[in-house]
């Protein structure tokens, strides 16, 4: 094997959970790993934190080499407040709410066809792979980051459901926004995200897709955790 090209061990199980923005992957992921007991990763914040970092120094998200050396210097940390809720901290700083800002999830998108932001996160997402086993959501997991993942998911739903998810979500947190600017920049991402040339998204040639699209989210966690049974690796019942 070539010395620069990634180890992948099978002896620690992946779930890799693909998709668009909106498509509910964060929420069914974590239900996921809940249930099976396994480590949670959400590449979407690495990206995002990434992206908060940069524009808090002031850098051009345009400036590619500005960007790129954000990336490989910016300390992202994870970890559970004093509620038990996952919080994120970039270079010291407890930016949980911002990375959820459409702002920087449009920010997040732009630098993720960056292939020096990419590199500066790949051995980040490896090491989250840890027993006893890793649910991992994403939109390259099953094709670049974990191709040798037991089971493969790629969620979709259309953009209209994900634009009315994503103004609920906001208008619960206070958050003031036009539904149909939402609908636009999803419809942007979508191809932003599909067309760059560097790791676009896509379910790998193994995925199961499941539309998410009116479905209750309880109802496609089951069919989630029917697949895990279905390869034998989910945990037996106590």
């Amino acid at each position: 094997m070539n010395q620069d090209e990634p180890f992948f061990s099978n002896s620690v199980p992946v779930l890799a959970i693909d998709g668009p923005s909106g498509s509910g992957k964060g929420t069914i992921s974590r239900r996921v790993a809940q249930h099976l007991g396994w480590h949670y990763l959400d590449s979407g914040a690495l990206y995002r934190a990434v992206g908060v970092s940069a524009m808090k120094q002031g850098i051009d998200l345009g400036d590619v080499q500005a960007v790129e050396a954000c990336a490989r210097r910016t300390q992202i940390r994870f970890a559970d407040d004093a509620k038990g809720e996952a919080r994120v901290w970039v270079n010291g700083e407890d930016v949980t709410d911002e990375l959820r800002l459409e702002t920087t999830g449009a920010a997040a998108s732009a630098i993720a066809s960056m292939a020096g932001v990419r590199a500066a996160l790949v051995q980040m997402q490896h090491d989250f792979r840890t027993g006893p086993g890793l649910v991992a959501d994403g939109r390259d997991m099953g094709t670049v980051i974990f191709p040798d993942a037991f089971c493969k998911v790629f969620l979709t739903a259309s953009a209209e459901e994900r634009a009315r998810r994503r103004y609920k979500q906001l208008m619960q947190k206070g958050v003031s926004v036009n539904l149909d600017s939402l609908l636009g920049e999803i419809v942007a991402r979508d191809e932003r995200d599909a067309s760059r040339p560097l790791s676009p998204l896509k379910p790998a040639a193994d995925a199961v897709s499941i539309d998410t699209t009116g479905v209750a989210i309880d109802t496609v966690v089951a069919q989630v955790l029917a697949l895990v049974e279905k390869s034998g690796l989910l945990p037996e019942a106590s």
